[in-house]
């Protein structure tokens, strides 16, 4: 009987602990912290691909036509929609100003590289598709411009 009493409290006991510790890590490292770091470094990756692009044109319309060869697209086109969106979501994204629209041609985008392109590097596409869809779903946080100018849900808060 003290076997059972001992084998049962056990997992409790540290089932607890757990609940004390993850609490304590929630309030020490808010969800905002991770809108704020996913936003800049999701806009790191994009904004750097789109800027190398711009940077080197003729190359870069070189690789739409023989590398990327995105269906149903000419390849200027396909490039000019790349820098587009690179650029400009990323910039979004680093200001938090239409973070979860920002995020929709981003997850389009990268749809069509793990599809057509670069299927094989799918763990890259994964992590910031995972990022990209925690920012749809979640906005972009009290440290974002949305959230200044009212474009965010005042979560937690009781309005009068």
């Amino acid at each position: 009987m003290n076997a059972n009493r001992a084998a049962t409290s056990a997992p409790v006991g540290w089932r607890m602990r757990l609940t004390t510790v993850t609490t304590c890590l929630q309030r020490v490292v808010p969800l905002s912290v991770f809108q704020l770091v996913f936003r800049l470094a999701l806009a790191a990756v994009f904004l750097k691909a789109g800027l190398l692009k711009l940077s080197s044109w003729i190359p870069t319309v070189q690789l739409f036509a023989d590398e990327y060869q995105v269906p149903l697209l000419p390849p200027e086109f396909a490039a000019i929609m790349a820098v587009i969106t690179e650029v400009g979501c990323s910039t979004l994204l680093i200001l938090g100003l239409g973070t979860r629209l920002a995020t929709l041609p981003l997850l389009g985008m990268l749809a069509v590289i793990q599809t057509f392109v670069y299927p094989h590097a799918w763990s890259d596409h994964l992590t910031w598709g995972a990022m990209l869809l925690f920012l749809l779903t979640r906005g972009g946080g009290p440290l974002s411009l949305d959230y200044l100018c009212g474009l965010e849900p005042l979560r937690g808060r009781h309005t009068a």
